[in-house]
């Protein structure tokens, strides 16, 4: 199992965020988020939004905290990486 945090640095809200992946699969990354108690509302495409309370027990349960650029990295590596699409802003009209 390999779950990775970073540092609480991310504001938003009037709170401060981490975010919370897995580099093997989204099953284990759920799984670790129910266990860690994070509402499922705060997974957005290839990761959790994890409040700074929550930094402490996600590593007390086993996540191994990482700078963001590792996080990253990792991330992609695994393949487990999905970007937002861009906008691609309106349609042309059809002549």
């Amino acid at each position: 199992m390999t779950v990775l945090i970073d540092p609480p640095t991310w504001p938003g809200h009037g709170r401060m965020w981490s975010h919370l992946v897995s580099d093997v699969s989204y099953d284990e990354l759920h799984a670790f988020a129910r266990a860690l108690g994070a509402p499922e509302r705060g997974f957005d495409r290839d990761h959790y939004d994890v409040p700074a309370e929550m930094y402490d027990r996600a590593i007390a349960l086993g996540a191994q905290p990482v700078g963001g650029r590792e996080l990253v990295a990792r991330l992609n590596a695994a393949g487990l990486r999905r970007r937002k699409r861009r906008n691609a802003g309106p349609a042309p009209d059809a002549p």
